[in-house]
C-alpha cells in the first residue's frame, strides 16, 4: 500500500471511528501496531488529526482521534487522487481484457476455446460435461 492510501485509510477509519485504539486501527488495516503508530504520528504531525483525552474511558490513556479541517480537506483530495488511479487503472485493465478477448475471438470463431484446449472440463470434480455443439 502507497504512503497516500495508507494515509486515506487511516484518515477514513478515524474519521468514522475517532474512539479506535491503535491496536484496534493496526487490525482493521491489516499492519502492525509499529507500522500504524508511524501512520497515525504521521498524520498528526501534518494537522489533519488532533488527540483529545476519552474522557469517558476507565484507562485515561485512551485517545480521541478528531479530524482536523485540515484533516477533512486531505482526506477529500487524497480520496480524489485515490479515484484518478483507480479509474486510471480500470481503463489499462479493460485494454488488457479487450486484447484478451480479441485474441480468443480471433483463435476460436466462436470465442471460446474448444472444450480440450481449455482443459477437459468433463473430469474436474463437480463440473458437468460440456454438451456437445451443433
Amino acid at each position: 500500500m502507497d504512503p497516500e492510501e495508507l494515509q486515506l485509510r487511516v484518515l477514513r477509519l478515524l474519521g468514522d471511528n475517532p474512539q479506535l485504539s491503535q491496536r484496534q486501527l493496526a487490525r482493521e488495516l491489516g499492519l502492525s501496531v509499529g507500522k500504524t503508530h508511524y501512520a497515525v504520528r504521521s498524520v498528526l504531525e501534518r494537522g489533519w488529526i488532533k488527540l483529545e483525552n476519552f474522557s469517558h474511558a476507565s484507562d485515561k490513556r485512551r485517545y480521541l482521534y478528531q479530524l482536523t479541517p485540515a484533516g477533512v480537506r486531505e482526506k477529500t483530495r487524497l480520496a480524489y487522487r485515490h479515484l484518478q488511479r483507480k479509474r486510471a487503472e480500470h481503463e489499462r485493465l479493460m485494454a488488457e481484457i479487450d486484447a484478451l478477448r480479441a485474441e480468443v475471438e480471433a483463435a476460436e470463431p466462436g470465442g471460446e476455446p474448444a472444450a480440450d484446449e481449455a482443459g477437459d472440463e468433463a473430469e474436474r470434480p463437480g463440473t458437468p460435461p460440456t454438451p456437445p455443439g451443433p
